[in-house]
């Protein structure tokens, strides 16, 4: 009997990069259609008998928003000093330490804001999705809901989608606030800058475009922890050591995709 034939190291690379792509593309269209019929279903569901349980959107605002407040505060304010430190100790080198609140503003806003908001959101409630919908699929649950008549799209992935949407842009503009405020209380402890002297320079420094670049990442960064955690929630096979493995993937890709997304979103608008 003949033997297989044995590739190459450079073939087996290529064939792993490959394959890796062309599962790449693939969930990137499942995704694409999860979002299309999300969208679907939030208009013609109540035309069919199936709307959108407003009750499990504020479920899941909660879930999302208001519970990852706290973390979220801690989070924002640590940046916002951490930067304030940073940028006085480097602009000293150059005797411009009193111009720090100019990178302050737009390196939270701008940037580290929507950042650090959508890793939060990822780690606590996309890992939660895509677990609860993993259990579910261990369970069987999924296909009971589709011998019910209740489309599992509907009923598990539009309400954590909308609370996304609504919540992420929404902890983005509080760790915007909370941010600054830590920040120019540092600013003012070290370079005796008064309160409203910095609140006057930041609205100097600041416009509406830099608010609202931040606030357009959050919305994409929304839309990827929900689809991403719902797809790794469908895809969980092996009981619950499948669980734990696709949730831990979960939030790698999340993280991954809001890093790649955020720098793709700065080089595009800043052409």
């Amino acid at each position: 009997m003949a033997s297989a034939p044995v590739r190459s190291p450079v073939l087996q690379v290529f064939d792993r990069f490959g394959r890796a792509a062309v599962g790449a593309v693939e969930q990137l269209g499942r995704g694409a259609g999860l979002v299309v019929e999300s969208i679907y279903w939030l208009i013609f569901g109540p035309s069919r008998r199936q709307p959108v349980r407003p009750r499990a959107v504020f479920a899941q605002m909660m879930e999302i928003g208001i519970k990852a407040v706290p973390i979220v505060g801690v989070m924002a304010a640590t940046i916002g000093v951490m930067l304030a430190i940073q940028g006085i100790y480097t602009l000293r080198i150059f005797g411009a330490e009193s111009r720090v609140t100019l990178g302050i503003a737009l390196s939270i806003t701008r940037e580290f804001a929507p950042l650090i908001t959508g890793i939060l959101v990822a780690g606590r409630s996309g890992s939660a999705l895509a677990a609860r919908i993993g259990t579910m699929k261990t369970n069987q649950e999924l296909d009971a809901l589709s011998v019910m008549g209740i489309n599992p799209v509907r009923f598990l992935v539009v309400p954590p989608l909308i609370a996304c949407l609504i919540m992420v842009p929404a902890l983005t503009v509080f760790s915007d606030i909370v941010g600054l405020a830590a920040a120019g209380l540092y600013v003012g402890l070290e370079l005796g800058m008064s309160m409203a002297a910095y609140g006057n320079e930041l609205v100097a420094v600041l416009n509406a475009r830099d608010v609202l670049h931040g606030i357009g990442k959050s919305v994409i960064f929304a839309v990827l922890i929900a689809v991403i955690g719902v797809l790794n929630g469908a895809a969980v096979t092996g009981g619950a050591e499948g669980v734990g493995r696709y949730t831990t993937r979960a939030v790698v890709q999340s993280i991954a995709a809001i890093v790649i997304t955020d720098m793709l979103f700065v080089f595009v608008v800043t052409r």
